[in-house]
Parts: structure tokens; C-alpha cells; sequence
């Protein structure tokens, strides 16, 4: 690998960060190719353990095992992370003897993290390892030592923590996704805690807290003049009516689509029923679907609005496609 020189052309660079990013993924392949069975018995200590997967370490090892801490609890694994240099200073308290450690060190030797394991041994704690030393103080403290170990790093110096980091990073992600896996850990669950952004909105908000009720439903009778269904369109601005009978059963839906037809075969709007130029052909979504699963509909169809009803035809809602946008579920799902 060449150094850096203060003066570089755009192939020069390109060629650079390509050759780093060789290093990284090389090195993730290598930790693949070498997982063995203590793999395994890590994930099996974690599935058997009654309380917290709390991940330790310290520098960059520390930011990986807050990542890797981070991916556990969102994936159903609960977790969360001490810095090695905090434990020895009260943090040590956070930890109970049902949690698990795990504890992650390039070196295997840092110096933070091996003074506080006397303390964690006596709480009778079981260890995680994750080293590039399998002969380390670390390693050989761990009631399981997961090695990775790579060639060199991704630093021109091979000095700076970078294949390492990145390895390691994986191997964690490996960790988190495997105990989903075995758990049985559903969208629904994932969705539990990602109530905000746009995961939440996708995989929580249903029809029925977006759709449009009561007055705010443009509705007609089939036997009124499309002159009156215009005016209903305009005033309660969804792009189209809903055509009901007596009993508030949908039978027909007229949108400003059905409207540009009517007018190119010229049809008197004061002459002319809803039931003349109504749709019968309309699609209708239940109140419990989820947004992202009406979306999904619009859009198998090339429709822009739907009609939520409950089993018979009885007219709960309305909702148009700008009101899913609004709420944040997009049309490229």
C-alpha cells in the first residue's frame, strides 16, 4: 500500500479508498471463514441468560461495543453499554449477577477493562470476549473467547484501529441478527421500539389513524345530480365522493379522474345522477390495515384514494394518497 503524499490525482484517491475498502471487506470475510463453535456457545449464553447483554470497552473498541449494544436492543436483545474507564468508578453498580458481559479489546490487554474483571468474577457474571489474541488476559478470563483476528489494518500506518474495528463491528451485527433470528423476533416487535421516524410511521400507523370520518367524508346519494357531487368534491377536497345508499353502504365512488371522462363525452352536469357516471369497480381498505399495506394497494392498482369499510360496505373513512405522503409512508414501498 502506498503512503499518502500530500498531492494526489482523482485515480490516485479513487485507487486509495478502493484499496482500503479491499482491506476492510477482506477482513470481514476472514472472521467469517474462521467462526467456529465458540460462536455458538456465545449466542447460547446470551439466549440462557435471564437479564441484560451488557456490552464493555473502552476507546475505539468502546464506540464498536456502543453500536453493537445499540443493534442488540433494537433487534430484541436487551443491552446497554459501560465504558470500561466509568465501571471502576461506580458504574460496576448497573451490573447484576443474571446480566452477561460482553467485553470487547483488540489487544485483548487493555488495562481498564482488565482491572474491573476481579469485580465482574465475583458477581459470579459470565463473559463474552471479542479479541485479536486468543492467548490474551481477556481471552483467557472469558467463560467464551470469539477471536478476530486480522491481517493487518486498514491504516497506512497499520497502526490506527480500522480492519479491526470494522470486523469486529460485523461480527457484533452477526451476534444481534442470529439472537433475533432464534427469538423469533417479529416486524411487529421491531416496530415496538421504533415508535418515531419513518420505521415507526411504517410498521405501526394504521388506516384508521389517517383516514378522514364523519363530515370530513365526502359523500352523495345515487340519485343526486353530478352538479351536487362536484360541489361536495370541492368542498371537502379529497379528489373524489364516496356514493352511499340509505343505509351508508358504499356502492360507488366518483374521483376527479371520473370527472375529466365525463366532460370529454360532454355530459350535463345538471342532468346527470351520480349512479350514471359512478365507478362500481372501487377498491376498499379495512380501518385496522396497516398505512404501509394501503399504500401498497394504491399502488398495485395506480389508484389514489380508498374507501374504508368495515365487512358490509358500510362507509367508515376516506383517505387519498397525499394523506399517506403526510403521514410519511412513501410510494416507493
Amino acid at each position: 500500500m502506498k503512503y499518502m503524499k500530500n498531492e494526489m490525482t482523482s485515480d490516485e484517491i479513487l485507487s486509495f479508498a478502493r484499496e482500503i475498502m479491499y482491506i476492510e471487506s477482506d477482513a470481514i470475510k476472514n472472521v467469517a471463514d474462521t467462526l467456529n463453535h465458540s460462536f455458538f456457545n456465545a449466542c447460547k449464553l446470551i439466549l440462557e441468560s435471564k437479564g441484560k447483554l451488557i456490552t464493555i470497552g473502552i476507546g475505539k473498541s468502546g464506540h464498536i461495543a456502543r453500536k453493537i449494544s445499540a443493534t442488540l436492543s433494537s433487534t430484541g436483545t436487551s443491552s446497554f453499554f459501560i465504558n470500561a474507564a466509568d465501571a471502576s468508578h461506580g458504574d460496576l453498580g448497573m451490573i447484576s449477577a443474571s446480566d452477561t458481559i460482553l467485553a470487547l479489546s483488540h489487544s485483548g490487554e487493555t488495562q481498564e477493562v482488565l482491572n474491573i474483571l476481579p469485580a465482574i468474577k465475583k458477581m459470579k457474571v459470565n463473559i463474552i470476549s471479542i479479541t485479536g489474541n486468543c492467548d490474551s488476559s481477556l481471552a483467557k478470563a472469558s467463560d467464551v473467547h470469539i477471536l478476530v483476528q486480522v491481517k493487518k489494518e486498514a491504516c497506512p500506518l497499520n497502526l490506527a484501529p480500522t480492519a479491526s474495528t470494522t470486523a469486529s463491528l460485523a461480527l457484533g451485527d452477526a451476534i444481534a441478527a442470529t439472537l433475533s433470528e432464534s427469538r423469533n423476533f417479529s416486524t411487529e416487535d421491531f416496530a415496538k421500539s421504533h415508535p418515531s421516524g419513518s420505521l415507526g410511521r411504517r410498521l405501526l400507523l394504521k388506516v384508521s389513524d389517517i383516514m378522514h370520518t364523519g363530515e370530513q367524508i365526502p359523500t352523495i346519494r345515487p340519485e343526486q345530480m353530478l352538479s351536487e357531487g362536484l360541489i361536495e368534491i370541492s368542498q371537502k377536497s379529497l379528489g373524489m365522493v364516496a356514493i352511499v345508499d340509505y343505509r351508508n353502504q358504499v356502492i360507488g365512488i366518483f374521483t376527479d379522474g371520473d370527472l375529466r371522462r365525463s366532460l370529454d363525452l360532454k355530459i350535463d352536469i345538471h342532468k346527470t345522477s351520480m349512479q350514471e357516471v359512478m365507478s362500481s369497480n372501487f377498491k376498499c381498505a379495512s380501518s385496522d390495515m396497516l398505512a404501509m399495506d394501503s399504500m401498497k394497494l394504491l399502488k398495485e392498482f395506480k389508484i389514489t384514494h380508498l374507501l374504508i369499510t368495515d365487512g358490509n360496505k358500510n362507509l367508515l373513512g376516506a383517505l387519498n394518497i397525499h394523506d399517506l405522503l403526510e403521514a410519511g409512508i412513501v410510494r416507493s414501498i
